[in-house]
This record gives C-alpha cells, sequence and structure tokens, in this order.
C-alpha cells in the first residue's frame, strides 16, 4: 500500500479492501446464522414426525410385523424411521437396516452408518414404554440445503461486487475532479505568475490548502518584488563608482605631462574601488543576513567589552575629524548573540555616527543594563535627522539627501537585518544631550548557565 503514490488508487484500494472485509465477515455470519436457524427448523421437523409416529403406534393394538414404508417422492432416501415394540422392530424405512440407528433412547444425536453416511438422529419413548422410536435425516442433504440457501443470497451480491468496485472508481475519480483540475490550473500557470489562485468552487477540504497556496504565493511575490528593487538599486549603485573610475582612469591617461593631475586621477581611482569594494561587501553582508538561516546565539557576548574594542578600532577615524568620542561600558554586560554581528553592528552604528556628525563633533556610546535587558546607546551632536527621515532609515540605497559623504545607504539596512537575527529592538530619536541622532539598541540580558 505504501508504493501507491496515487491519491485515487489509494482510495481506491482502501475502499475495495474494506468492502471485501465487511463483505467477508458477512458472509461469514450469514453462513452461521443460516446453518444455526436450518439445523433448529430440520430438529424440529424430526420431533414432529417421531411424535407422529408415537401417536399412531400407540392406537395399534395389534401386533405388526417388520414393514417397510412405500418410497413416495425422491427425497424419501435421505430421511428415515425406525419403530421398536418391545425391542422388536415393527416399522422401518426402505433405506435403512433393523439395527437401532442410535443408542440414545430419548433427544438428538449425530450418528455414522456402517456404509459410513453421518445422519442427525432424534429418539424417543412413546406413552408406553415399550415402544421406542427413531427418526434420522441425512446431514449432507442439510448442507445441500444450507449451500442451496446460501448460494441464493450471497451469489448475487457476489455478483454486484464489480459493479460496486465500478461504482466505487466513478465516485473517487469525480469527488477528485477538483483536485486534478488544480494540478492542471498549476501545471499550465506562467513561472513568474503570482496570481491567487481561485477558491469559490472548490471543496471546503481543498480550501484551507488553497489559502496557504495563495498566502505563499503573495509572500514570493512580495519577496521577488523586493529582490527586483534590490538588484535594479545595486546595479544603479555599482554603475557610478565604476563609471567615476573609468573616468578618472581616462584623465589619468590623457596627463601624460603632468604628474599631479595624473596621481590626483589615480587617488580618485584608489577611492572609486574602494567606495565599490565597500559597497560590493554590504551587499554580500546583507545576502547572507537575507538567506532563511536564522543567526544562532553561540553563548554570551559581553557587549561592553566588545563596545570598548569597537571604540578602539574607530578612534582613529574620529581623531581624524577632530571627533570627541566617548565610551561609557563600566561593567561586564552579557547578551546572548552571535559575537561576529554585534561587532557588525557596532562598527556601522559608530561609522555612521562618525561620517555624518561632522567634524568636531561629539560622540557618545553608553553600555548599560536594567530591567532583564541590555541597552546600547550611541548618539552624536551632529545635525540630526528630520521624522520622516528617520522613519525611511532601513531602506535599502536610501541616504539623506544634503549629505556630502559618500555611501551606499546599505549600513541602515545591514544594521536592522542584525538587530532582527539577533532579536534586539532598535529606537531612533533626537539627543536630549548633543542635539544629534540618538539610536538605542536592547537586547534581553544572557541567562546564566
Amino acid at each position: 500500500m505504501s508504493r501507491l503514490h496515487s491519491m485515487q488508487l489509494r482510495l481506491l484500494a482502501y475502499l475495495s479492501a474494506g468492502v471485501a472485509l465487511v463483505w467477508l465477515a458477512a458472509a461469514a455470519w450469514t453462513w452461521v446464522d443460516a446453518r444455526h436457524e436450518l439445523d433448529e427448523l430440520l430438529d424440529s421437523h424430526l420431533t414432529q414426525a417421531a411424535a407422529l409416529l408415537v401417536v399412531q403406534q400407540s392406537h395399534v393394538d395389534d401386533e405388526v410385523d417388520d414393514e417397510e414404508a412405500p418410497v413416495l417422492h425422491k427425497y424419501a432416501p435421505r430421511v428415515a424411521f425406525q419403530v421398536f415394540h418391545e425391542g422388536v422392530l415393527v416399522a422401518r424405512s426402505g433405506n435403512i437396516g433393523t439395527t437401532p440407528m442410535s443408542r440414545e433412547t430419548r433427544g438428538f444425536d449425530t450418528v455414522a452408518l456402517d456404509n459410513g453416511e453421518r445422519w442427525r438422529v432424534f429418539a424417543t419413548r412413546g406413552s408406553k414404554r415399550d415402544i421406542q422410536v427413531y427418526v434420522g435425516e441425512q446431514l449432507d442433504s442439510r448442507n445441500g440445503i444450507l449451500k442451496a440457501v446460501l448460494r441464493g443470497m450471497l451469489l448475487p451480491s457476489m455478483l454486484a461486487l464489480p459493479l460496486l468496485a465500478a461504482l466505487m472508481w466513478w465516485a473517487v475519480r469525480k469527488a477528485l475532479a477538483p483536485l486534478d483540475a488544480l494540478g492542471q490550473s498549476l501545471r499550465s500557470r506562467a513561472p513568474d505568475s503570482t496570481v491567487p489562485v481561485p477558491r469559490d468552487d472548490l471543496p471546503t477540504e481543498m480550501r484551507p490548502m488553497v489559502d496557504e497556496l495563495n498566502a505563499l504565493l503573495q509572500r514570493i511575490e512580495g519577496m521577488v518584488a523586493s529582490e527586483r528593487r534590490f538588484t535594479a538599486d545595486a546595479a544603479h549603485e555599482l554603475r557610478t563608482p565604476i563609471a567615476a573610475i573609468r573616468t578618472q582612469a581616462q584623465v589619468a591617461m590623457g596627463a601624460v605631462d603632468d604628474a599631479d593631475e595624473r596621481r590626483h586621477a589615480l587617488q580618485n581611482t584608489l577611492a572609486g574601488c574602494d567606495r565599490a569594494a565597500r559597497l560590493v561587501d554590504q551587499l554580500l553582508t546583507l545576502a547572507r543576513l537575507d538567506a532563511p538561516v536564522a543567526a544562532a546565539a553561540t553563548g554570551a557576548t559581553d557587549l561592553s567589552a566588545l563596545a570598548r574594542s569597537v571604540a578602539a578600532d574607530m578612534a582613529p577615524q574620529a581623531l581624524a575629524q577632530g571627533q570627541d568620542l566617548e565610551l561609557q561600558a563600566p561593567s561586564a554586560c552579557m547578551v546572548a548573540a552571535d559575537e561576529t554581528l554585534l561587532r557588525m553592528l557596532l562598527r556601522n552604528l559608530l561609522d555612521n555616527a562618525s561620517r555624518y556628525s561632522g567634524p568636531g563633533a561629539s560622540i557618545w556610546v553608553e553600555v548599560t543594563a536594567s530591567g532583564g535587558m541590555a541597552h546600547l546607546t550611541v548618539q552624536d551632536g551632529g545635525p540630526g535627522l528630520t521624522d520622516a527621515e528617520m522613519s525611511r532609515l532601513g531602506e535599502r540605497f536610501f541616504r539623506v539627501l544634503g549629505s556630502a559623504q559618500t555611501g551606499s545607504g546599505l549600513g541602515w539596512s545591514i544594521m536592522r537585518r542584525i538587530a532582527e537575527a539577533t532579536g534586539a529592538h532598535v529606537q531612533l530619536g533626537r539627543s536630549g544631550t548633543l542635539g544629534g541622532l540618538q539610536v538605542q539598541v536592547r537586547w534581553p540580558l544572557a541567562t546564566a548557565g
């Protein structure tokens, strides 16, 4: 049964097996019940025949010699009787001998005669104990009657089984027709079609499956649209540094006699290469974060120690712009998140704060723990963002207009994805102390053990 991959064949096999088992059980029950009822009926006939013989013999006063009863019917040889008076056989059937048919004197008995035939015998005495009557019937005749009865009852139903199987095949095929129609409809769809599958004419049992399929198609449509936008935006962003690199390379080739101009062009070329490489790295990072595999929490990471390490790495960049980078992380603060992802998030936050707050700005980083949560706060003294601009942070390739800094606008998308992967909550606002942008990220504290 496990090899039947077709639902239609499985239903037919299950239904056929069930009908066959029910039919066999019904046939067996009919056999047993019919045999019992037939035995009861024929035994009652034996007792009635014996009673008639007893009454008849009781009214005979004269002695009667051994007398054979005439054969009046073709089935008469299947039934026999004997009448004894004072131990002497006075009447019998022509198909039975002179020896008493049974050793019993009262009641039923099943015996085998000398010729091997099996008989059902009923014995009884008359009103006078000197009369003994035996009435018997061949068991083969009973079996023949039973077979004839069962043949009349079961043979029509047996002949009806093929018709029943054909009706079941038609019913199963008719019931599964909507499923076949759905499969045909899905096979004929275009590979990129995400139009919902109609469900109004479907059976009730199929509607939940179609609803889930439509929900899947809707998610796929959103994912495909997002990827198309991402691809288009990425192509546009990559085209800009590549065009700049080509332009600077042409300038360097044309500056044959001007070493300063050639050096400046080559420096711009290297800067364009760095920008393209950074963009590619960010795209690869987003691709890894968008993969359907959740970032596993590999043990506990000390957020305070990690913040000190990242701040030390970013200090040269801040000093180059005359910025004041201040960190407050006095004690260990353990969170259950991947250290590499947390480092990437911290680096992006500090890099954005340094790049967009402007020369001479202050940048404060603080790590605290309260209420079972770890808090990372980064605020700067830059111009900050409007509410509309803050609502769009995290959109891929979104950049604030008027910024003199180069970039692709992917940094915030990466931070948002890392926050989702590590179970963090991000809140944006304006710094009440420094006046610029304030970013607060919260994680649940790692449990001990």
